[in-house]
């Protein structure tokens, strides 16, 4: 199992709140992106952790956008608010 410093795991959920690719945060945190890649996909380690808070992060500020748009009356953010709500019912 792969150990990461706490500077690392900063990294990690940093670049994962921009969308960095495994592949590509691997090489910036001096890592194998195999062992990257197995650590994330245990949900139960830190550095799995860290990677999901950073993309949830962003993605609920890209919402939030998002309906701000719908309340102004975007066609487009409006379906895909709807959408984001039948999502978030499905998850329920």
């Amino acid at each position: 199992m792969i150990e990461l410093t706490q500077e690392q795991l900063e990294q990690v959920e940093k670049l994962s709140s921009i969308y960095m690719k495994i592949t590509d945060i691997a090489l910036v945190i001096e890592v194998n992106p195999h062992e990257l890649r197995a650590a994330i996909s245990n949900e139960s380690s830190e550095v799995s952790r860290r990677y999901r808070r950073g993309k949830a992060t962003s993605k609920a500020e890209l919402l939030a956008q998002e309906m701000q748009l719908a309340k102004v009356g975007s066609p487009l953010a409006l379906e895909n608010a709807r959408k984001n709500l039948l999502d978030m019912e499905d998850d329920e």
